[in-house]
């Protein structure tokens, strides 16, 4: 088994990752999620897992951060659930080209 090089795990960049940010936040806000800014979090995560998530997002403050983060995982998109609600689903004769 082939080990991984460190950079194959790290996702690519979004083609536009502020559009990404403004969709998550928008539904966010439309969602009621982001009223009152009274919660603190706080705890001990990597420096490397910060930078990247900020250059994966645009974002530079933690703050913005944590909410866009918290947001993505509130949010539910119930993608899970409906790709497994198609399972099996596609002819196994269909030529995907592959």
């Amino acid at each position: 088994m082939a080990v991984q090089d460190k950079d194959d795990l790290i996702p690519p960049v979004p083609a536009n990752p502020t559009l990404q940010v403004a969709a998550v936040i928008d539904a966010a806000q439309r969602a009621g999620l982001l009223g009152e800014r009274s919660s603190r979090i706080g705890g001990r995560v990597s420096p490397a897992l910060v930078r990247q998530a900020k250059a994966r997002t645009g974002l530079s403050g933690d703050s913005e951060l944590i909410a866009f983060a918290l947001a993505s995982l509130a949010l539910d998109d119930r993608f899970a659930e409906a790709f497994q609600s198609v399972r099996g689903q596609v002819d196994p004769d269909l030529d995907l080209g592959f």
